[in-house]
């Protein structure tokens, strides 16, 4: 998670000078570059997927990769990464409460609270004082909102993926769904290529875009995986609250982002709200 946090920061940096969907292109195609040689070489071959597998997995592509990329860095561009962090940190309530409309589980009295405590956590964000040095973006409220778009793409990602991963291995998944996200940036990465042309992008950018493939997109995911593997899953979604503390102490001693008590609040209420919702029982659903 501490990883994570740090890709709000890296794309801000990167987002800055690089077009948006140049830079979702190249960090899947970073990913690709060694998830399909390593699926290869774990399965022996390409995996056969049946199409209903293959529709769920184009489903958790647009929404947790194309739609979240996409939204993410735009949001970053006007937003501050403190605040950008915090609301992709609500990413557990989202889910929760697509969880009860769509899947129609039921609405406890921890999920509730949780989903609450994100909700006041997003709000205390966005009162942050319009004088403070540097500025939390150019339209604040506006890049807060395209990411909590975001978080409702990789809300809707991990709805699906609870299926999904009834059926479907998890590297398999990861590979699949990073080749189906780096073909829908495709067209308009080349495009935004040709017109923007690959020479302007530093070689500082190119390490910060092999950072955001290699170890954001694969690393944290092989590191996640095999967290899952060993601890319970409440256990797993309280480290979840490492993500904006990452993002927020990254932001201001990376990108010198200004301190802000509303920060501090939203983040104290989003990590509520995710210690909430670990301790709910596992036959809560």
């Amino acid at each position: 998670m501490a990883i994570v946090g740090s890709s709000v920061v890296v794309g801000k940096l990167v987002v800055a000078r690089v077009p948006v969907f140049l830079v979702g292109g190249l960090r899947l195609a970073f990913a690709c570059a060694v998830l399909v040689p390593l699926l290869l070489l774990v399965e022996r071959g390409r995996p056969r997927l049946g199409r209903r597998d293959l529709a769920l997995l184009g489903l958790q592509a647009f929404t947790g990769i194309f739609l979240f990329t996409t939204l993410l860095l735009s949001g970053l561009r006007l937003t501050s990464a403190a605040a950008a962090g915090i609301v992709t940190s609500t990413t557990p309530a989202v889910a929760g409460t697509l969880a009860v409309l769509l899947l129609r589980e039921r609405l406890t009295r921890a999920r509730a609270g949780g989903i609450a405590l994100a909700v006041v956590g997003i709000l205390a964000i966005n009162v942050s004082a319009p004088a403070a040095t540097p500025p939390a973006g150019p339209n604040a409220p506006l890049g807060n909102l395209l990411v909590f778009g975001a978080v409702v793409g990789e809300a809707l990602f991990i709805i699906c993926g609870r299926v999904a991963a009834a059926r479907v291995a998890p590297l398999v998944a990861a590979t699949t769904i990073s080749v189906l996200g780096f073909l829908m940036f495709l067209p308009f990465a080349a495009r935004e290529a040709v017109r923007f042309g690959l020479a302007r992008i530093s070689a500082w950018d190119w390490v910060a875009l092999a950072y955001y493939g290699l170890v954001v997109t694969v690393l944290a995911f092989v590191l996640w995986a095999r967290g899952l593997a060993v601890v319970p899953a409440s256990t797993a979604a309280v480290f979840t609250a490492v993500l904006p503390l990452s993002a927020v102490l990254l932001s201001y001693a990376v990108l010198g982002e200004a301190f802000a008590w509303s920060h501090v609040l939203g983040a104290a209420c989003v990590i509520g709200g995710i210690v909430l919702l670990a301790r709910e029982p596992a036959g809560a659903a």
